[in-house]
């Protein structure tokens, strides 16, 4: 049995180890995909979100969903955005999992009996975090608000810091 055991363990903290990967900052290539989308509403006002990987803790997911809107007001010409609507959300932890466990049976004119023992390896990294923001840009002075964030500024701070 222990001949069995240990490559089953082996195996299984290979496939855990390859099942997580970080999150990246990217256009997201589908709708459930790892990344950011944007709609834009009217001139000068988008909806953004950014999905986390499995892990990606909701900082993260934050910072690159106002880095991204951080982009679009400059690429359109805009110093500034103020943030007029946010949500977060955690979904469950659906990943995969493998389970490995021991027990007895029946030989037909003999019979055993064992416990059972069980346990169970997560194979991804945990639930997945979604960032959506609303952003209205704006030139010139940023107002004094604390919903509103320098465009240049965030793409120093948050866009050197992923690299």
């Amino acid at each position: 049995m222990k001949q069995l055991t240990a490559p089953l363990i082996a195996a299984t903290l290979a496939l855990s180890a390859c099942a997580t990967a970080p999150t990246l900052y990217q256009p997201a290539a589908g709708p459930q995909a790892v990344g950011y989308s944007e709609y834009r509403i009217e001139p000068g006002r988008y909806r953004i979100t950014f999905r986390g990987g499995p892990g990606a803790p909701i900082a993260q997911v934050n910072d690159y969903a106002l880095l991204r809107a951080a982009e679009l007001a400059l690429a359109d010409g805009y110093d500034w955005f103020r943030i007029t609507e946010r949500g977060v959300q955690a979904g469950p932890d659906r990943s995969p999992r493998m389970s490995i466990g021991v027990g007895g049976g029946d030989y037909g004119w003999r019979s055993g009996a064992s416990v059972g023992v069980g346990t169970s390896f997560n194979l991804g990294g945990g639930p997945s975090a979604v960032a959506s923001i609303e952003v209205l840009m704006g030139k010139g002075p940023r107002p004094p608000d604390g919903d509103v964030y320098d465009a240049r500024g965030v793409r120093q701070s948050i866009g050197g810091a992923r690299t």
